[in-house]
């Protein structure tokens, strides 16, 4: 059956593994299926609910859309785009933001966890984003959004928002109830130097992540410093779970190499760190080598890069207008 995909990535710069094994890749399988029609975002208005510095922001735009065109993302397949460009996003949101409800928002943990202690500092744009990101995937009649563990309650939020509207303004059906897409593959890549957080590039140490612009010798020194235990490589994994350098280590080699943990397993239980490590780094030069080198050659033709995001742009817009206007007229505008 036929998906209708939206997805997007914040253009914070410094892409990182996570962010291609999470995210990126996985746009591409999804591109790649039969059928499917995918449109992907790079969605800069989310990132100013942090300080931006200007020149960095364009910049940043520019080199994750060199990222998704590098790892195999096609602008003719797939629709690519900025979200600044589509200016339905922003009305959309304010739209569904008088159908949203503060309670609904008061309950998003990831809020909470970025305001930090002192919430009457943080922006109200942070408070509210998950509103936007409901426009952002309401407004194409998307049917799947892949997800992470971190984003289920923001679609969570989105299936309501769009029943509510629809229900509100007795419009059944107007506002199509997206499904999640969980990636059934290990997805989730934590830090390098502590497996039970999420690899980020806020992390101040370089050494908590594996950069898709690292070199290959950058490659092999993060992967032999990356934090281990004193014990042998896990048989099970019932082991595997109790040990979270181990099963992120796993999780990574086996996303690469397209395997199940089980397999992984089977290849390398009772053996020593040292020997799996040199294993993963000789894969991760092989898949992240050719990104990285396809990433820097785009990223020199600045033009190429605006012009495949004001083309898609222009597809965007073409859906995106036409539902905001749809929405007006019901709303009674």
């Amino acid at each position: 059956m036929s998906k209708k995909i939206f997805s997007g990535v914040q253009p914070t710069g410094n892409l990182h593994l996570g962010n291609y094994i999470g995210a990126i890749r996985n746009f591409v399988d999804l591109q790649n299926e039969d059928q499917n029609e995918c449109i992907y975002c790079v969605v800069d208005l989310h990132a100013l609910t942090t300080k931006q510095d200007p020149v960095a922001l364009k910049k940043n735009i520019r080199e994750t859309t060199a990222a998704f065109l590098a790892s195999g993302l096609d602008y003719k397949k797939s629709i690519i785009f900025n979200q600044s460009l589509v200016k339905s996003h922003s009305e959309g949101s304010w739209l569904l933001s008088c159908v949203a409800r503060m309670g609904w928002l008061n309950r998003m943990t990831q809020f909470k966890e970025k305001a930090g202690k002192d919430k009457e500092k943080a922006s109200v744009g942070l408070y509210i984003y998950p509103v936007l990101m409901a426009a952002d995937i309401l407004l194409y009649d998307t049917t799947h959004v892949p997800v992470g563990e971190d984003q289920k309650q923001h679609l969570e939020l989105c299936r309501d928002i769009a029943q509510k509207f629809n229900l509100d303004f007795k419009a059944p059906n107007f506002l199509r109830v997206p499904e999640p897409l969980i990636k059934k593959n290990f997805s989730r890549i934590m830090s390098l130097k502590d497996g039970t957080k999420k690899m980020s590039k806020s992390d101040p140490s370089d050494f908590s992540r594996i950069n898709l612009n690292d070199d290959k010798d950058s490659i092999v020194s993060k992967i032999k410093k990356a934090k281990t235990d004193n014990h042998p490589l896990p048989e099970n994994q019932e082991e595997l779970k109790k040990r979270p350098e181990a099963e992120n280590l796993f999780g990574i080699y086996s996303s690469l190499n397209n395997q199940d943990l089980t397999k992984t397993l089977n290849e390398f239980s009772g053996r020593n760190f040292s020997e799996f490590k040199n294993k993963l780094s000789d894969l991760l030069i092989e898949k992240l080598s050719p990104v990285s080198q396809k990433m820097k050659n785009i990223q020199k033709d600045s033009k190429y890069i605006d012009d495949v995001l004001k083309e898609g742009a222009e597809r965007a817009n073409a859906i995106a207008s036409k539902k905001v206007d749809e929405m007006k007229k019901i709303v009674g505008f």
